[in-house]
Formats: C-alpha cells, sequence, structure tokens
C-alpha cells in the first residue's frame, strides 16, 4: 500500500511510535524519520532506502537541552550551535550512551542537528525520542525537496509522509565537527564557508570526502545523481548534440538546446539552491542522454551546489 500524503502531526506521530518511517519537511530537504531509539526502526531506514550500513545517519531533535541528551558538544561548537539552531546546521560530537552505534556506523561521534521547519520541531516536542532522518530517497540518487519528490522514489517503503511544502533552502545541512583547536567541515551545506567563519574565531578546515568509512553522510564521492548522465563543462558552446540534451542555465541562456532548464535566472546564488534538486531530478523525466550544466562562482553556497554537481557527475 502507498503512502499518504498529509499534514496530520497526530497521525504522524502515532506511526513514529510504532516503529515505522514517516517523511519529514525540513528547511533543507525532506527526511526519511525513525525512531532514533529503536534499532528496528532504524535498520528499516536502511532498508527502505537501500542505504549501505558503513554510511552514518543524522539524529534530528527539538532543543538543545535535547540535543545535549545525545551527544556531547564542545563548547566552541555549542557556541555555534546556539547561533545557528534550529537551522541547517549539524554538529558532529561524541555520543552518549543511548544512541546506538548503528546509527553512527560504529564510530563514537553521532551527528545531531535541530532542524527549522515548524511542523517538524512541532512533531519532534511531541515525542518521547530523537529521530534519524536522512534524505528520503532512494541511497546516491538526488534529494527530495517536495512531498511529491518523495512520494514519486518511496511511496512503496514509507508509511506516511508529511507535507510541508517545498523546502526552504534546497541543500543538506553543513555538517561541522572538531580536530583538536580548529573547527571541520565534513559536509558543505546551506550554511556557506562566509557564513561559518563569521560565527566563530577558530581556525576553519574542510574535510569533505571518504569513501571507504565516511565520519558524516554526503562524503562519498558519487552522491546526489540523476540516472540521465549528467556533465559538466566549461563552456556550453562545446556541446554538439543539443537535440538530445539538456542545459541547465545559470543566468543568461547563452547556448539553446532542444531542452533548458534554469537555476535561476538573476544569477541568484541562493535561488539556485533552492531550485537545484528539483531540476536534477526533471533531467529523468526528458527524451534526452545526457544533461549538461557549469559550475557556479565558488562564493556563497556556491561551493556546496558545486560540490552535489561534482559528486552528481562522478561516472
Amino acid at each position: 500500500m502507498a503512502a499518504v500524503i498529509g499534514k496530520d502531526l497526530d497521525y504522524a506521530a502515532q506511526i513514529l511510535n510504532q516503529g515505522k518511517l514517516v517523511s519529514i519537511p525540513t528547511e533543507t530537504v525532506y527526511g526519511l524519520a525513525a525512531n532514533a531509539l529503536d534499532t528496528n526502526a532504524v535498520l528499516s531506514v536502511f532498508k527502505a532506502k537501500n542505504r549501505p550500513q558503513f554510511d552514518p545517519l543524522i539524529v534530528h531533535t527539538h532543543s538543545l537541552e535535547a540535543a545535549l541528551k545525545f551527544a556531547q558538544i564542545p563548547k566552541e561548537l555549542l557556541l555555534i550551535a546556539e547561533k545557528v539552531w534550529p537551522g541547517p546546521l549539524t554538529i558532529l560530537a561524541p555520543k552518549t550512551e543511548i544512541i546506538n552505534p548503528i546509527i553512527t556506523s560504529g564510530s563514537n561521534l553521532v551527528a545531531i542537528r535541530i532542524p527549522n521547519h515548524p511542523l517538524t520541531l512541532q512533531l519532534l516536542k511531541m515525542l518521547h525520542f530523537p529521530l534519524v532522518a536522512p534524505s528520503a530517497n532512494p541511497f546516491g540518487y538526488v534529494s527530495p525537496t517536495t512531498a511529491n519528490h518523495v512520494f514519486h522514489n518511496l511511496a512503496n517503503n514509507i508509511d506516511y509522509i508529511l507535507d510541508g511544502g517545498a523546502c526552504k533552502m534546497g541543500i543538506e545541512s553543513t555538517i561541522i565537527g572538531m580536530d583538536y583547536d580548529k573547527i571541520v567541515i565534513n559536509r558543505l551545506g546551506s550554511i556557506s564557508n562566509e557564513q561559518l567563519a563569521k560565527l566563530t574565531s577558530l581556525p576553519i578546515i574542510q574535510k569533505t570526502n571518504n569513501n571507504s568509512n565516511p565520519a558524516a553522510p554526503g562524503m562519498l564521492d558519487k552522491h546526489y545523481s540523476p540516472k540521465i548522465r549528467l556533465n559538466i563543462v566549461d563552456d556550453f558552446e562545446t556541446i554538439d548534440n543539443i537535440d538530445n540534451c539538456a542545459i541547465i542555465h545559470f543566468g543568461k541562456m547563452e547556448r539553446i538546446a532542444k531542452h533548458n532548464l534554469q537555476l535561476s535566472a538573476k544569477k541568484d546564488i541562493d535561488e539556485a539552491a533552492k531550485n537545484l534538486f528539483s531540476l536534477l531530478r526533471d533531467l529523468d523525466h526528458l527524451p534526452i542522454e545526457v544533461g549538461y550544466i557549469q559550475l557556479l562562482p565558488e562564493v556563497g553556497l556556491g561551493k556546496a551546489i558545486n560540490d552535489r554537481l561534482k559528486r552528481a557527475a562522478q561516472a
């Protein structure tokens, strides 16, 4: 039986209390949620997504007080979290004993955040447990930013889809941790490097790739990939098969193909981030062989967008 889309928080809470799966909206992407303290429920998330158990999950909760029950957050990261939460920031910190190693893929570090979406925050406050909630899509595929995206990919694998409208940000949360006296970015995301630099006086380093035993989600080389081949090009003018392709534009359409998609006509990086995953999904519904895109300027969320594009285009 296919999942139902709706806005019934009581029903969503009832399903989660039964150890079943609910897709929840966040400001970044839609998550596939289950009771983080129920081992069987957590395992069902891996199964529904066909996600390998070496790829850890993020724990979602509703308050800083609650987060401290699940993670021993260093004061340097706590200061940043206090300025951002609820928001698109995930903290990687030593876990407490209550967190099952299945969630962390055996690591002593757990990824945790407080999402900034009114429906999901209200739902989390109704529950007596936190939620694991990786993106609600088959493993490796493009992340969902609407309830319909979730329905299209996972309707037969989950029990309910909580509809919170289109995601405001459209790019996953930024994941940070500590390495001695440095802030480590483990995943580029909806908080830009420039924004992060304003939140701390500590040096910031980046460690965003790990294929064998990732410390955090989103570190695998190939990820966020549409089924249609995606090619990154320096110049659209070099494309010679414009009848069998789509071009995803940012700003002026300098080369017109049979199918043209627009990240942001006004070259707004934030608008491009919001539209990115929807447009990558659109490629799979066009009669084409390949999609083409150029990397965006490496400013603001441009770095996170380019990170997603490079992983999506990985062979």
